[in-house]
């Protein structure tokens, strides 16, 4: 049996196929490349080209192919760009995904893994830790368009032989420890890559969007996972789900945040490098603070992080941009 993987060239996607195949598993992956790129997928992967949207494209995936399990990652992923172009996340986001979801039931497959996200949550009235159980209430059209999706797999599961695991992420960054991945895409807005980036030269300055937020240093939180960490997450989810378990939304974090100043301390003193900071206002759609509870993954998924250190993000993520400023310079030598 296969494990069908939507967006496997991508950031997250492309780890999670790397694992996957380490744990024996045969995969396929599905992309369309917009954002992903074809020499991220592990060669042991079996690839198609095009979109999750692609009725007809689904089902020769399905029909060739003895696929019994989905982990969805395809999608948009930008705060402010959802927010200059709603109608494009809610269709790559929203409409792909019941297109996808459609043709999963369908094909007869009965389990799902999602990749949601934090901003479902929006800026919660407390600055505990945010529980699956808190109240929904996205700020952006990303996150409306992924609150949607989960409301569509809720449904479809009530109605078919069909379960789910929805994972919602908080912030993701860091890069394969193998250093066979990581984030490569160019303009991307994650603040350790930019960070990173920017420590490397390969970016004039980092902006910090906001210092007037209601925090210590006024810039805002986030929960910071390792990618290896989130892809350990979905493995355990498939486990769970072949193991009879019902339909589950979990949060994906460690419980502990770091203020904007504070990445980029720590990113200036991995890599040994200091960098210019620009200052810039608020970004539309863009939370004061959002750390996760991560209990109830740990206690149904038995999810045991081992990655969970800034310091070891930041690493992981500067070791992965040395390479690609390496390959970038072989490549254009060529």
């Amino acid at each position: 049996m296969a494990i069908l993987v939507t967006g496997g060239a991508g950031y997250i996607g492309s780890h999670m196929v790397w694992s996957l195949l380490d744990a024996g598993e045969s995969v396929v992956v599905v992309d369309r490349l917009s954002t992903g790129f074809r020499w991220a997928i592990a060669p042991e992967a079996k690839f198609y080209f095009g979109d999750v949207g692609n009725r007809t494209l689904l089902g020769r995936i399905f029909a060739e192919n003895e696929v019994d399990a989905v982990i969805h990652f395809a999608g948009s992923a930008v705060v402010p760009q959802s927010v200059a172009d709603p109608l494009t996340y809610y269709e790559n986001n929203t409409a792909n995904t019941r297109t996808l979801i459609a043709a999963t039931i369908a094909a007869g497959i009965r389990h799902f893994v999602f990749s949601s996200t934090a901003a479902v949550y929006g800026t919660q009235d407390t600055a505990d830790p945010v529980k699956e159980t808190a109240t929904l209430r996205p700020e952006s059209p990303y996150g409306r368009s992924k609150l949607m999706s989960e409301i569509m797999l809720q449904d479809a599961a009530a109605a078919h032989d069909f379960r789910y695991v929805v994972l919602r992420y908080f912030n993701v960054a860091g890069a394969d420890p193998l250093g066979r991945a990581g984030q490569s895409t160019a303009g991307a807005t994650h603040l350790i890559k930019v960070a990173c980036e920017a420590a490397l030269g390969t970016r004039r300055k980092v902006h910090v969007y906001g210092t007037d937020y209601p925090t210590a240093d006024g810039t805002g939180i986030r929960d910071y996972i390792h990618v290896a960490d989130l892809v350990a997450a979905h493995k355990d989810a498939l486990g769970y789900l072949k193991g009879g378990g019902e339909p589950l939304t979990s949060n994906c974090g460690y419980g502990k945040g770091f203020s904007v100043l504070q990445v980029l301390d720590t990113v200036r003193r991995v890599s040994g490098c200091d960098f210019r900071i620009g200052h810039a206002p608020r970004r539309p759609g863009d939370a004061a603070q959002v750390v996760a509870d991560s209990s109830l993954a740990r206690l149904k998924l038995d999810w045991v992080p081992t990655h969970a250190s800034l310091e070891d993000i930041v690493q992981s993520a500067f070791d992965w941009e040395v390479y690609l400023s390496r390959k970038n310079s072989y490549d254009k030598a060529v």
